[in-house]
């Protein structure tokens, strides 16, 4: 990293600069097959210049209860392509989420159980175990357990 002269060294955004680094260039790292390994890269401006990308994320509403999110989820670190969101709202753009439509609204299963109020492996256990649509999943109120097959 050479001589860092910016005083954050044991900051958490200095934290969340160096693991962005580590995921994407560090074939030791149990998540670079995630990262690296799939081509995600980090733009030049931020890759070796932590100034840079502390300006950046001060600028856009960085602070420590938040992470670094790519918006898409194939695309590098960059700014057109990052953002500071919460924990929650990360975890809903993940590649690996289950997305259903229904009524014009596309969301994850976490989120349509949060909407519809409908318990998140009730719904999971609905459309993946019982191959119900959509519509029978979020329309059809109470608890799996206490449901007959229909």
């Amino acid at each position: 990293m050479g001589n860092l002269k910016h005083g954050m060294r044991h900051t958490r955004l200095y934290e969340t600069f160096v693991n962005m680094k580590t995921r994407c260039y560090n074939s030791n790292n149990s998540r670079y097959k995630l990262y690296g390994g799939r081509g995600i890269k980090i733009c030049d401006e931020w890759l070796n210049d932590f100034n840079t990308f502390y300006e950046w994320a001060i600028d856009n509403g960085y602070n420590d209860t938040l992470t670094i999110d790519r918006i898409d989820p194939d695309g590098d670190y960059e700014p057109s392509n990052c953002r500071w969101v919460t924990w929650q709202t990360q975890q809903n753009n993940r590649r690996n989420n289950h997305r259903i439509s229904f009524n014009g609204q596309n969301h994850t299963l976490a989120e349509w159980s949060r909407i519809t109020g409908i318990n998140y492996g009730t719904l999971v256990a609905r459309i993946s175990g019982r191959g119900w649509s959509a519509e029978r999943a979020l329309t059809t109120g109470g608890d799996f357990h206490h449901q007959r097959k229909r």
